[in-house]
């Protein structure tokens, strides 16, 4: 495991064996809770709940810091620009709270220390050379000088700019940028530059529930949001990559939220009533996907749902013959119909998949060839009533207790 980890490695006065990074990777998940851990007992600021906005943003602040900080040793350069964002953010975060830098600064310290003892127990366990210990431990205050620095600047940024001045401007943006009619691009161009914002070719919007509050320090600094509207929503320039993802949890942990399709900045309010039309399916139960609902992964069902009363007519239209029989018959059939439009299977198979005898489903065949006539010959009848089948479907998994498909087709 020492292998090239030795003072001829050392080339520059801050070079340091990639190796080294090998070894210390392992160690970050618990390394950020003992530096999380230990900032909480000694600093009254961050004792709050770690399930809260100071805690998530503490612990997105260590992560980030601890992973960069290897990624440098390794050679490779990592996500330094959202680290540096997160710092300033968190030094923003202390000037619009009111309070000094010196409990940011003092939990800076704490995690150089804390980080500094695992070294050395990694050091020991590892056999690893004293130099290059000693050039470590330059290479980490360094560090830990340049996080504070990038804190600094967000404080005294924070200190010049009146407060939440910036915050409304974007707000004020985001509200332009959805506007119908569309809102002519010079004029989000100009307010966008009042707001500090680099228009995005590419934007993906993120739909909220109501009073969701996501946790401002932990967003990244080009994200624009309004959770003052009725129905809270976020904008994200670009696609939502794994890191982008990774911020949502922390900034909003344990909140149901659905995303749009990435968009042209011009296509931002219907990428929004995607999300908003899939939100809806999912606490409805349509959608069963866990807490984060992407409608790309569900764009036939959001068609096929998108206007209900359109559905209703078009039912009434094709399948209107069908009121005459019994609710029961009605299900019946619509369910043989429904499975033998999805298989274009044969009598044995439609028989097994309902659990019925071919026979069963033969004659329920012969009886809709008798409701439906030629429909089910017509290839645009035929696409029409399967369309109405699966939208009636999908509306049947709301549950008894809500609305569900028009029983008098």
């Amino acid at each position: 495991m020492t292998e090239g980890l030795n003072p001829e490695t050392l080339e520059e006065p801050f070079s340091l064996p990639p190796n080294l990074a090998r070894l210390m990777r392992p160690e970050l998940p618990s390394l950020t809770n003992e530096i999380i851990a230990q900032i909480r007992r000694s600093i009254p600021e961050y004792a709050r709940p770690i399930e809260g906005p100071y805690g998530q943003t503490l612990r997105l602040g260590v992560e980030r810091a601890l992973s960069a900080f290897v990624d440098q040793i390794s050679g490779a350069t990592g996500d330094l620009e959202r680290r540096d964002e997160l710092c300033r953010r968190l030094g923003q975060f202390e000037a619009q709270e009111g309070r000094s830098l010196d409990s940011l600064q003092a939990a800076y310290r704490i995690g150089a220390q804390v980080a500094w003892r695992r070294v050395m127990k990694i050091g020991s366990r590892y056999n690893v050379s004293a130099a290059i210990i000693s050039k470590l431990a330059d290479r980490l205050f360094n560090y830990i000088d340049e996080l504070s620095s990038l804190s600094l600047e967000g404080y005294l940024e924070a200190k010049a700019r009146p407060a939440g001045a910036l915050e409304e401007r974007r707000r004020r943006l985001l509200r332009l940028i959805l506007a119908r009619p569309a809102v002519p691009e010079p004029a989000i161009a100009e307010l966008a530059h009042f707001a500090e914002w680099p228009v995005p070719e590419k934007v993906t919007m993120v739909a909220m529930p109501s009073g969701a509050q996501p946790v401002r320090t932990i967003l990244d600094e080009d994200i624009l949001y309004d959770q003052t509207a009725d129905e809270p929503h976020l904008l994200v320039p670009g696609p939502l990559d794994e890191s982008r993802r990774a911020m949502l949890d922390a900034a909003l942990p344990q909140t149901r939220l659905a995303v749009g399709l990435t968009v042209d900045l011009a296509q931002a309010a219907d990428s929004l009533r995607w999300a908003r039309q899939a939100l809806d399916l999912a606490v409805r139960g349509v959608i069963d996907e866990g807490r984060i609902t992407y409608c790309h992964d569900h764009l036939l069902t959001l068609w096929l749902l998108a206007d209900p009363a359109l559905v209703d007519q078009l039912a009434r239209r094709r399948l209107g013959a069908m009121q005459a029989l019994t609710v029961n018959q009605r299900e019946r059939l619509t369910e043989t119909l429904r499975t033998w439009l999805a298989t274009r299977g044969t009598a044995a198979q439609i028989a097994e998949q309902l659990h019925i005898h071919p026979q069963t489903v033969r004659y329920r065949i012969r009886k809709l060839e008798q409701i439906l006539g030629d429909q089910l010959n017509d290839p645009d009848a035929r696409f029409a009533v399967e369309v109405v089948l699966r939208s009636l479907w999908l509306r049947e998994r709301t549950g008894p207790d809500r609305e569900g498909p028009p029983r008098n087709v």
